[in-house]
């Protein structure tokens, strides 16, 4: 297939070199301790570990996210549990709404078999890839894509750290993706990095599904 579709890149690694570089912005949570840096944001609960669910604190999650600037962020995540749909439709199910009231978007974080669960679609904004990366990359994550997609909804995908993980979220159609890729030498890794974002110039080198599932994630 062919795109030219450049997905927005949200860096877990609050690197400045990033400052002011198209196509990119940042992923926080607010464990981080990160100062807020110009450009546009996505908002994790950093539930996605077990120290994560540990610390997370609902009150302090809606303050932190009150004090950002709601003109340049792109979604905040509802609590979910990483693999467990039915959990996290249940965890975020009261908290959606708390974060549409503060103007930010409210995003539902995907989990394995959510496919074969109601979907409460009307009730966020941005569906969010999370899971397992098996989920991620299958049909199942794919088909709520297509489906996000032609309600409208803005779609996410977490953990993007690689040029074929990106390659395949642009072929999904996701709106942005997330990664720390920058971690770790950021120096030799920024190229890379812009190599990705920028604006395609011919067929793109995106792998099946299967293929990825032995990525890195």
């Amino acid at each position: 297939m062919t795109t030219t579709h450049r997905p927005l890149y949200l860096s877990g690694a609050i690197r400045p070199e990033l400052l002011g570089m198209p196509g990119t912005g940042w992923m926080i949570t607010p464990n981080m301790g990160n100062k807020p840096l110009p450009g546009r944001w996505g908002a994790d609960t950093g539930c996605f570990s077990p120290k994560g669910v540990r610390d997370f604190n609902l009150d302090a999650y809606l303050r932190w996210l009150a004090r950002g600037d709601a003109s340049s962020n792109v979604f905040a995540t509802a609590p979910d549990r990483v693999g467990d749909p039915v959990a996290t439709l249940q965890l975020s199910a009261p908290v959606l709404p708390l974060i549409r009231q503060l103007g930010l978007p409210a995003a539902f974080v995907g989990q394995d078999g959510l496919e074969d669960l109601t979907v409460p679609w009307d009730s966020f904004d941005v569906f969010f890839v999370g899971g397992s990366t098996e989920w991620k990359l299958g049909r199942g994550a794919a088909e709520l894509v297509r489906e996000a997609l032609a309600r409208g909804k803005w779609v996410h995908m977490g953990r993007v750290n690689s040029g074929k993980r990106y390659a395949y979220a642009a072929e999904l159609g996701c709106d942005s993706v997330d990664g720390t890729f920058l971690a770790f030498g950021p120096t030799q890794n920024l190229p890379r990095l812009a190599s990705w974002i920028a604006p395609a110039t011919g067929p793109s080198c995106s792998p099946t599904p299967d293929a990825e599932v032995s990525a890195a994630a």
